[in-house]
Order: structure tokens, then C-alpha cells, then sequence
């Protein structure tokens, strides 16, 4: 269960992460990457660790 908590811990702080890149950096744009496709990137990866949490957690 550790390892699943982990997962789950993880990704919400990615997925927070991500949520205050996409929020707040909507101006900014760098000449490469915009910030706030960033932070929906890592919202997404967040939520794909959450899921790898819970499915682990299910699975015991």
C-alpha cells in the first residue's frame, strides 16, 4: 500500500504543479515552449500517476 499512496502523493503535487503553471503564467511565452502548455502537460501526467496509485492500491 505504501507504493500506491506514493503514486497517489506524487501526482497530486503534479497535478498542482501544472495547475499553478497553466493559471498563472498565461502571458508568458518563451521562445521554445509556452508555460501553460506545460502546466497542462503535467496536469495530465499527474493524473495518470493518481490513476497507477489507485489501480496499485485496487489491485492488493
Amino acid at each position: 500500500m505504501r507504493r500506491a499512496a506514493e503514486h497517489c502523493a506524487t501526482g497530486a503535487g503534479t497535478v498542482l504543479g501544472g495547475l499553478a503553471l497553466w493559471r498563472f503564467t498565461q502571458g508568458v511565452e518563451l521562445p521554445v515552449i509556452s508555460l501553460p502548455k506545460v502546466g497542462v502537460v503535467l496536469m495530465f501526467l499527474g493524473g495518470a500517476e493518481i490513476l497507477l496509485g489507485l489501480y496499485r492500491a485496487v489491485r492488493r
